[in-house]
């Protein structure tokens, strides 16, 4: 996955899908520590650097040093260096391309827990459903209440509940409760009450 920003102007057809984009890269992704930027000054090759972020969140840019990259989006990190480059270079065209995305690892995973056979946390893979991230956790396990499982999803203001009724998916082949996975969710198979 990558997502890129750019200062410079655009034919208005292309305008607008390039601020589409922008906008989803602005909206959902702020950029975070470890993960991978191209920094790109047309005509200004000595100039353009691939750079991880630091721990602290900077970036440093040739010429011009430390750049705060965490917590901004691309397009902010461009508007960033474009501005701190004005002193040395007239009018500099800067891009800022998102080469890999690691801080965001852990957010985008799935994990299993309870009477599982290996409880796990599992990347996120599109399509993913109940069963899937279950069968890729072992299956259950001889304690466990299939029946009872329930999917955790964290919104914007709470968490939401679903339950899922494993016992029917697995025995029945039943798959209303199968649903698909997002990133963040966790599957929890509780154990049987004796």
């Amino acid at each position: 996955m990558s997502g890129c920003a750019s200062t410079r102007d655009t034919a208005e057809g292309t305008e607008k899908e390039t601020n589409r984009f922008a906008s989803y890269v602005e909206g959902d992704y702020r950029i975070g520590v470890d993960d991978r930027l191209q920094i790109t000054v047309w005509h200004n090759p000595e100039l353009s650097v691939l750079v991880p972020v630091r721990p602290d969140g900077k970036i440093s840019v040739p010429l011009i040093g430390d750049v705060e990259a965490g917590g901004n989006t691309p397009t902010q990190v461009a508007a960033i260096v474009k501005n701190k480059l004005t002193a040395y270079i007239r009018d500099p065209n800067v891009t800022v391309i998102l080469t890999e995305l690691r801080s965001h690892e852990f957010l985008s995973r799935i994990r299993v827990t309870g009477a599982v056979r290996t409880p796990r946390s599992m990347p996120y893979r599109q399509g993913m459903t109940v069963l899937d991230a279950v069968l890729e956790a072992g299956g259950v396990n001889d304690f466990s209440s299939p029946g009872r499982t329930k999917l955790y999803r964290k919104g914007k203001n709470k968490t939401e509940i679903f339950d899922i009724d494993l016992a029917d998916i697995l025995t029945k082949g039943k798959l209303d409760t199968n649903l698909e996975l997002r990133p963040g969710d966790v599957v929890t198979v509780p154990e049987r009450l004796f």
